[in-house]
């Protein structure tokens, strides 16, 4: 796989027409990612016109509800042809089962991933806030490991968590990592638990999701040429 191809740039943006000018000013861009503001104002729309123009499509809908309503949802999704799903793996053992098992219909189905912690909480966050008497690292171990004994291809983690979780769960168990920040940007937004991009692929990651650095900057395609050759491509 060549390196760009592991880069997943977000289309956090409001509206089908944004969504499709980021596009075209990333035309070296191929795999991006749909989350609940794009696809709740375009639906289905913005997904058929990426495949379209034979991009890849991380639809990052982080389903969280009982197990026969993400197992319908997942049935759903299945139909859009998109390359990457989230659930959260907090959903449960359950869910989680019924979701890979109703994806499992599908002739081609997404590979369902699974949201083990958001990279926008802390340690403190978790103890303090979300009531876990257990240490964030392991936390997002053991919420992996369960994916993993469900069926899930893979996880999302903070890059921080990549290593242990392929120690763990194995090297074709898939992780994508938000979270990345390129060494020239200090500024990190709501990501707590950031790191480089090639010290995340070092780390274990399959896919860095990169947005702002990349989209907020002032010649974004040359912000994403600058990641690619800092990640050797």
């Amino acid at each position: 796989m060549l390196t760009a191809d592991r880069i997943i740039v977000p289309l956090d943006v409001p509206t089908f027409a944004a969504a499709i000018a980021l596009v075209e000013t990333l035309p070296d861009v191929s795999f991006w990612k749909v989350g609940l503001e794009l696809f709740v104002s375009s639906g289905p729309e913005i997904l058929a016109e990426l495949k379209q123009r034979q991009k890849r499509i991380f639809l990052d809908l982080k389903f969280h509800d009982i197990p026969n309503t993400v197992a319908g949802a997942c049935r759903s999704a299945a139909q859009y042809d998109v390359d990457l799903l989230t659930i959260h793996a907090t959903a449960g053992r359950r869910a989680l089962q019924d979701a890979q098992a109703a994806l499992s219909e599908a002739t081609e189905p997404p590979k369902l991933i699974a949201i083990t912690l958001l990279t926008s909480l802390s340690s403190r966050d978790l103890a303090f806030d979300l009531k876990v008497p257990v240490e964030l690292p392991q936390f997002t171990l053991e919420m992996a490991l369960m994916a993993k004994e469900c069926g899930l291809a893979g996880a999302v983690c903070s890059p921080h968590e990549a290593k242990q979780i392929k120690q763990l769960c194995g090297q074709d168990f898939l992780l994508v990592c938000p979270g990345v920040r390129p060494h020239t940007i200090s500024v990190t937004g709501d990501q707590k638990r950031t790191m480089t991009p090639a010290d995340a692929i070092k780390s274990g990651a399959d896919y860095l999701v990169i947005g702002r650095p990349i989209t907020a900057a002032e010649d974004p395609v040359a912000a994403f040429a600058r990641i690619c050759e800092e990640l050797g491509t």
